[in-house]
């Protein structure tokens, strides 16, 4: 384990980009109201799994849902509270929605629709900040879910299910019924989703538990798992456009093979590079898929995507840690056991003192220091992370 002391301090430091890149946006915001050009997204929704889940496990009923309800999630979230965020504090999804212009994450979509809440905030939310519909555990596949997780997650499918009811209710609440006001605002709004990482994940530990770990065992099946990928994405992504998204986001998996979780398996904690591979490939089928789907080849006239590398940013990171202020990109920074990830991250748990120099949060999860990287990077970082337009480009479209 690398262990620098240098503070942890470093981590309001790090905070200053996405604080820089929120004031910029507001800036630009004002500059193009005032030419007439630019209007901010009047929404955002937000679809995919623990990385972007800021609390709908927290309402989903069940002993296998996997949850961070507990310490010492949320550690550096303000008030030090566990909110449903895998992280010490924000997610993904918080950082990219303050570069856009929101406070934070629109809020989960299961705490609207709460016996508590008596269904009453989802319009209100769903009109003037958005929703979210991410869930720890999703899949793009259904089974995924299953089988990680005995279905009590919510799927891709799911997701798509609970937005078009979001909409149905929107729709109700316009005037006499009218979809046309609400079709405008979905038009406008920034729709960001991320998933595969569990189906990686799953497909792997099958793969492995027949023993076919092998590079070449692994190609045999990996063409068929891709196929299934790519179509139920593609379904997705059609079905969020005829419920009217046409400004989406979509995040690729990682380094699979390079979480603590993945590394534990290997005897020297290397990178498990079948994983990589796996997910390299399931990647190149996804961009495949989104060239598939622009408008000049698909018959979706209007929608506008930007597809950003996950799995790149995290090669060059890990080619040279410090150069991002990372001292630590192989253990966990809560967690126990070798790297941090033989055991959970929980109130018992070993929790590391510079939350900041550490890449990984939990065995699965970045700290809230690398997912404010994370969300610069796509934003408005280098042009190699995002194509073919970055996620400002895709929220400032006329």
């Amino acid at each position: 384990m690398i262990m620098i002391s240098m503070g942890y301090s470093k981590l309001a430091m790090v905070e200053l980009r996405p604080v820089v890149c929120l004031v910029m946006v507001l800036s630009m915001d004002v500059l193009g109201a005032a030419a007439g050009v630019f209007k901010p997204p009047p929404a955002m929704y937000v679809l995919g799994d623990s990385t972007l889940d800021v609390g709908n496990n927290n309402y989903q009923p069940g002993e296998n849902v996997p949850r961070a309800n507990r310490r010492y999630y949320g550690v550096d979230f303000p008030g030090g509270v566990p909110t449903g965020r895998f992280s010490n504090g924000y997610n993904t999804a918080d950082f990219i929605a303050k570069c856009i212009g929101f406070v934070s994450s629109p809020p989960p979509y299961l705490s609207l629709v709460a016996p508590a809440s008596s269904g009453g905030l989802l319009v209100p939310t769903a009109l003037t900040i958005g929703v979210s519909y991410a869930s720890g555990g999703a899949g793009i596949l259904d089974s995924t879910e299953r089988m990680q997780n005995a279905g009590s997650t919510i799927p891709l499918s799911k997701q798509v299910q609970y937005f078009n009811a979001t909409r149905s209710k929107m729709i109700v609440a316009a005037a006499v019924g009218s979809s046309d006001a609400v079709d405008t605002l979905i038009n406008r709004s920034f729709f960001l989703l991320l998933f595969g990482g569990n189906d990686v994940f799953a497909f792997a530990n099958a793969e492995q538990a027949r023993n076919r770990s092998g590079a070449a065992d692994l190609q045999s099946d990996a063409a068929a798992f891709y196929g299934s990928l790519v179509s139920n994405y593609s379904a997705a992504i059609r079905g969020l456009y005829a419920l009217g998204a046409r400004r989406i986001a979509i995040v690729n998996v990682g380094l699979a093979g390079c979480l603590p979780v993945a590394r534990v398996l290997d005897a020297t904690g290397a990178c498990a590079e079948d994983r990589n591979r796996l997910a390299a490939g399931f990647n190149a089928a996804l961009r495949s898929l989104l060239d598939d789907l622009a408008p000049s080849s698909s018959g979706l006239p209007g929608l506008a995507y930007s597809l950003a590398d996950s799995l790149g940013l995290m090669a060059d990171t890990f080619a040279d840690p410090l150069a991002s202020g990372f001292t630590d990109v192989a253990d966990a920074c809560c967690g126990g056991g070798r790297l941090g990830a033989e055991a959970a991250c929980t109130p018992n748990a070993t929790l590391c003192a510079d939350r900041g120099q550490y890449y990984f949060w939990d065995n699965i999860h970045p700290t809230e220091r690398a997912a404010a990287l994370r969300a610069q990077a796509f934003y408005d970082g280098p042009a190699q992370y995002t194509t073919p337009i970055n996620f400002k480009q895709l929220v400032h479209m006329s």
